[in-house]
């Protein structure tokens, strides 16, 4: 290494969360939960980040309690008797192996499709019933349905703070449930939950509030956002910082402590005329705690998919910029997804200069992936 990886090892406090380091693992569904219950192997996947000196673990997404809120099969639950228990054990033995731990709450919206788990019956719900602008394919959601999904998020959030974790994400990003409200493509309402932006992000507002009620106010609540969606890479909810100004705002007012602010490539610059990335605007635009991701540690960014790479290498290459953006004060955390996912021992070889020793990510069987 080229520079020092001091800023990588700081501890970071927001309200009662302190963490030893500024490396999070990224959230990653493996549909890896027969039953959508985290099971012993689950337990043993989190536990070996954490070993690895991840500071903080942001867990695959995990649904809330609502019948429409999963897509895809073998993907846990945050409600019932069954998954909080497995998803105890997990925080027990992240706790036990010294890092820190959030669930990330998730509602998949419109991209769910009739025959999936648990009630194959079931359709998708969305704003205006679009996975992408122009197409209808699934329930509209009537308010009485927007405000059992709220009611969802902050059963989850109260739950997750009784069985033991640090914190709760809300996935808000990736052209899922709450970033099809905020997407105007996909939003095409006419009540108070659409048309403007202040409206597209009312659903989301509420959820906020609502976990704040339900928490209290020293439980750290994150929320990730993105522009880009897996519908369209070159979708952007923000054209202008004083529309991401506008956008950020009201969200941070409603209780949001840390903005993770999703992107495919750390290093790109998100508007003209600054190389500050999408996380160091929001930084500079709020003054709160964030949160940078994409493609730390990887000499291929994904083409589709958690799983996708072209190249079956990692490598350092990078992380000289990770460091220097650091240094600068641009973001406070950096998540880091597929490295870990790989090598649960990236973190330690980075720090010990071992990046030859670093296994490299590849397209290998998900059961292998532990």
């Amino acid at each position: 290494m080229s520079m020092n990886l001091g800023p990588l090892f700081e501890p970071f406090e927001v309200k009662s969360l302190k963490l030893a380091n500024r490396v999070a693992m990224a959230p990653m569904t493996r549909n890896f939960s027969p039953g959508n219950v985290p099971n012993d192997d689950v337990v043993a996947y989190y536990k070996r980040r954490a070993e690895g000196g991840v500071g903080l673990i942001i867990t695959e997404g995990t649904t809330v309690n609502h019948p429409a809120a999963n897509g895809y099969e073998n993907v846990p639950f945050f409600h019932g008797e069954k998954a909080l228990a497995g998803w105890k054990k997990v925080v027990d033995a992240v706790h036990e192996a010294g890092g820190k731990i959030f669930p990330q709450l998730w509602h998949v919206g419109a991209v769910r499709k009739e025959g999936m788990e648990p009630d194959p019956s079931v359709p998708g719900y969305a704003p205006s019933g679009m996975n992408r602008p122009g197409k209808v394919v699934c329930k509209v959601m009537t308010k009485e349905d927007i405000q059992d999904v709220v009611r969802a998020f902050a059963d989850a959030a109260a739950d997750a703070k009784a069985i033991g974790f640090d914190g709760v994400e809300v996935h808000g990003a990736h052209g899922y449930l709450i970033d099809q409200f905020f997407w105007e493509g996909t939003n095409q309402r006419d009540d108070e939950y659409g048309g403007s932006m202040a409206n597209r992000q009312r659903f989301a507002i509420e959820i906020i509030k609502a976990i704040r009620e339900k928490v209290g106010p020293d439980f750290p609540i994150m929320l990730r956002f993105s522009q880009w969606k897996m519908q369209d890479y070159d979708a952007k909810l923000c054209q202008t910082p004083e529309e991401l100004e506008a956008f950020l705002k009201p969200l941070a007012d409603a209780g949001v402590d840390i903005f993770h602010a999703s992107t495919r490539r750390f290093w790109e610059p998100e508007f003209e005329g600054s190389n500050l990335n999408l996380a160091g605007w929001v930084k500079k635009l709020t003054g709160l705690p964030t949160m940078s991701v994409g493609s730390v540690g990887l000499t291929e960014d994904f083409i589709a998919g958690t799983f996708a790479s072209k190249k079956e290498a990692v490598e350092d290459a990078g992380i000289d910029e990770l460091i220097e953006r650091m240094n600068n004060d641009e973001f406070d955390l950096i998540a880091v997804g597929r490295a870990l996912l790989q090598d649960p021992e990236w973190l330690v070889k980075v720090k010990e200069g071992r990046a030859d020793d670093v296994e490299p990510f590849r397209k290998a069987s998900l059961g292998e992936l532990y």
